[in-house]
Formats: structure tokens, sequence, C-alpha cells
């Protein structure tokens, strides 16, 4: 897969399409009018319009796919357009960034959008205090210069080529300066829907702006409404029975069902979801790199991607580079289930057996209870007894994730390789989920972010991968597709994103009532 030049994405702001991404047939010319109920996971009690906190699909697709906007967005066939930026451009270091913002765009509130708001809303993430996701982005920022209005400047601390891309998180909200309490308390942005009503884990309703600056390219509906409903059954059922629309995550144990309903269809998308149990490396008994080999040679990937997949999805290789990525290394030697060697590695460790919990829910992933049973049984092999814990859903992120030693997750993957790694294996970083700091892949990380070489780029990507694959405290035994089902009376276009769930959480933007 080829990538524009760089001098082609520096100077236009236009990057390649190096996602692809498969959709349903187009049904019709999108047309105005109507009111999509999606019911969708991911809701949490705990939900505010807080882009920061933001971790799951029902407050991505309710912020930065309807009520806020970005300055840049990734478009549903993997290439960078602007959102609330035009167009950007780079020194030849690619060290200092110059974004040109739109002109005439309002917040919900009336306010004028400018550069103001663009550094107040970029320095919500390094506040003193704050505990944001985006923290590495916006840290890697030594400097942002207001040039006029409608101009900002940013020096990094070091050239990145994906810089532009990087401003697409969806983290990172416009919010207007001088109000951003408000603004989060209220969910005051830029989008194409403006907020009626907000019960945080129970539903969202918006109704669309008038005269809004994306005019009548984007934004059919007159209303969405996104109800919270983080039973997979309970969500299937609610489609089933006409109550929504559209729902994210189906089971796939039951997917006959929506097959058999005419009224009925299921959108597949192949992207860069990956399912994974990460460990916090600092803590015994993951501190000791031989344990982690056991563990991934302990589990069958196979059986994994046959029995909860039930086929949608691809075997992993305990790296988050997927098959959507441009420097994916697709000729890394794959690693397999092999009790022998599992074995091999635990009394390099000094032990003759392992005894470990691992936490799941299905609110990591649909089947995550039943993938760590899985694990379990393959793992006995190798005399490792992992117990296996199953943890509520509701608080599930706040509770589990990040805090108990082991535990299943799922991650959306990211459009490019550093964007990745700096968001979930960069030393320090809020959501490293394993604690992981290995010297040589975190020097790789600074050097290929700054390389404009290609081909240098691609050896250093793989380099980092093969690190991963061999010392990381993640395991990765698989990639799942998007599998989500619709109304035959909501249209879709050709090409759905594969960021995230639901053409990357955008579907209130781009989906219509046919």
């Amino acid at each position: 897969m080829t990538r524009i030049s760089r001098r082609g994405l520096l100077k236009t702001g236009a990057a390649a399409s190096v996602l692809a991404a498969t959709g349903m047939p187009l049904m019709a010319a999108p047309k105005r009018g109507g009111r999509l109920r999606a019911g969708l996971s991911g809701a949490n009690t705990s939900d505010s319009w807080d882009g920061r906190t933001h971790s799951d699909l029902f407050m991505i697709a309710s912020a930065q796919g309807a009520v806020f906007d970005s300055l840049t967005e990734v478009a549903p066939n993997g290439s960078l357009r602007g959102e609330l930026a035009e167009s950007w451009e780079a020194s030849a270091d690619a060290k200092t960034w110059t974004f040109n913002l739109r002109k005439g765009v309002k917040f919900h509130n009336g306010k004028d959008f400018g550069a103001d708001d663009v550094i107040e809303s970029l320095n919500i993430h390094v506040a003193e205090g704050a505990k944001s996701a985006a923290k590495p982005i916006v840290s890697s920022i030594v400097e942002t210069k207001k040039i006029t209005d409608h101009q900002v400047q940013f020096t990094l601390e070091a050239g990145n080529a994906d810089f532009p891309y990087l401003m697409s998180d969806y983290h990172i909200l416009m919010y207007p300066a001088g109000m951003i309490e408000e603004a989060i308390a209220k969910g005051i942005g830029t989008g194409l829907y403006a907020v009626q009503s907000f019960e945080p884990g129970v539903r969202m309703v918006a109704k669309r702006v008038d005269d809004h600056y994306k005019g009548d390219t984007a934004g059919f509906f007159e209303e969405i409404e996104y109800i919270a409903i983080n039973d997979t059954t309970a969500r299937m059922n609610a489609l089933l029975t006409g109550q929504v629309d559209a729902i994210n995550r189906i089971d796939f144990k039951t997917e006959a069902l929506l097959k058999a309903n005419p009224n009925t269809r299921i959108q597949e998308v192949t992207g860069n979801q990956q399912y994974t149990f990460p460990m916090l490396s600092k803590t015994a008994p993951f501190d000791d790199v031989n344990v982690r080999r056991a563990l991934k040679y302990g589990i069958n990937r196979q059986e994994m991607v046959d029995k909860i997949l039930l086929g949608h999805g691809q075997v992993g290789n305990d790296t988050p580079i997927g098959p959507a990525n441009q420097y994916y290394a697709s000729d890394l030697e794959q690693l397999s289930y092999d009790p022998d060697k599992a074995s091999f590695y635990l009394k390099e460790a000094g032990l003759s057996s392992l005894d470990i919990d691992l936490s799941a829910s299905n609110a990591a992933f649909e089947g995550a209870v039943d993938a760590a049973q899985l694990y379990q049984s393959s793992a006995k092999g190798a005399g490792i007894n992992i117990n296996v814990v199953q943890e509520p859903a509701d608080g599930y992120w706040s509770n589990v994730w990040l805090k108990k030693p082991w535990c299943a997750c799922y991650w959306s993957g990211r459009a490019t390789e550093d964007w990745m790694f700096s968001t979930a294996y960069e030393a320090g970083a809020p959501w490293n989920d394993s604690q992981w700091d290995h010297p040589r892949f975190q020097e790789l990380l600074i050097t290929a972010r700054a390389e404009l070489d290609s081909n240098k780029r691609r050896d250093q990507y793989r380099e980092m991968q093969e690190i991963l694959r061999t010392d990381g405290a993640v395991i990765i035994p698989m990639f799942a597709n998007y599998v989500q089902a619709l109304s035959n009376k909501v249209g879709t276009p050709e090409t759905v994103g594969n960021l995230w769930q639901m053409d990357n959480g955008r579907m209130a933007e781009r989906w219509w009532m046919s």
C-alpha cells in the first residue's frame, strides 16, 4: 500500500487512503429528514461532555460524532480532511505546523469559533491534574501561537509527520474559550447536532443545527436519539422489535436471527479493532518477561477466532498494528499455541506452575468472558492456572481496566502507527494499559515519529512490532471486524469508516433515513 508523498501531505493537508473499508451497497441518494434511534453499548453513568474522559462508543458517537468538532477528520476511506481547520502546512522538518481555521463557524450558543478556542481547548489536556488520554499528543506541543483570529501555529518538541492526523483524535474536541466548564456541563459545541437532553448512561437526544457550516453535505437526520443498551441481547431485541434503527456489536452466536429478519441487515467492516489482554508489567509476576512469553505461547489464537469471532476477524500477533495500517509487518513470524514453549519459559522464570487471576467482562468486548475461559483451558497444558474473575459491566473501565493486574480489553486501533503507539505504548502515557517501558522501543518511537523517509520508517515500525511481539505485556490474540446491524430504513454510503464502530462513530453525520 502506498501513500502520497510526504511533501504532498505537508503542503496540501491531504493524506492517502491507507485504510480499507467495506460497507453495504449504496442504497439511495442521501436526503434530509427523520429521526435516527441507535442502541449503543459503551455507556456509563459517569459519562460527560468532557472529551478527555471518553473511552467507548456511546460518548464518541455522541460527542465527536454529533455535538462537537475537531480540527481534522479521518474520512470513510481513511484519508485526512479538514473539519474546523481548512488546511495546514508544515516546516521542512515537520516541527512547526500552521493551521488555517474555518471562518463563519459558530458554537451552539452563538459564539464565533476562532484561534482562542483552539488554544484553550488544547490546554485543558495538559492542565495541572488533568487526566486525558490525549495528553501525550498535546504535551508534544511546546508552543502554540495565535497568528490571526483564524490561524494558529504549533511548534512541536520534535518533528511529527502525522501531526494533522493526531488532531482528529476523538478526545481533542473544540470548546468555546472562556466558557469551557459551561460547555462541558451543557454540551456546547460546533457540531451538526445541538443537545436537547442528556442523561448519562441512559440516553442522548440532539437536534440538527440550522445553517451549519457543513451545509447540506452532511447531517441528514433532523433528530438523533442514542439509547444506552450495554447488554448485547437487549440491543439485538431492540432492533428486531423496531425500537431502534441501528445497533453496534451484534452477538455472533445469534447472527442468524438478524439475517432471517427481512427488515434488518448486517454491516461488516474490516479495520484494526483488536481484542486484548493487557498485563500490568510492573506488577509481579508480569514484571518477568519469561512469564509474559509463557502466556503468549499458552493461548490458542485460532481457536478464539473460530469460537469467539466465528470467523469475523483474524489472528493477532501481540502487536496493535493491524492489516489496515500502512506499516503492518505481515511478514513477522506468527506466535502459535505451544504448551511446551510456554512451560519452557515458565521454567526460565523459575516456576514449575503459575496461578493467576484474569478479570473479564463482556463490557470489554463481546465474548470476553468466553474468551478468558478458552484461555484458561488452553493454558492448563503448560501448567498455567488461570482463574477467570467475572467483573460487572457497569464501571468496568473505571474500576478494572488500568487497575487490575490482568484483564480483558479492546482497542479500535488508530489510523497511523505513531498515533497507536503514542496512545497505548509510550512510556508514561495515561492509556499505556500495560505500563510497559522498553528502552529500544521508546527510542524508535521518537525516531520514527520524525522520519519522513517512508522506507526508513517502515523498517523502524517493523522492529517495534517485533519487540512488542516478543517482549510486550499485551496479549493480542485477534483482530475483530466491526459487525453492526441496521434497519433497512437506514441508508449508508458505499464506503463506511473502519477506525471505530458505526462509521467512525459519525453515523449521525453520514447516514440517512431512506
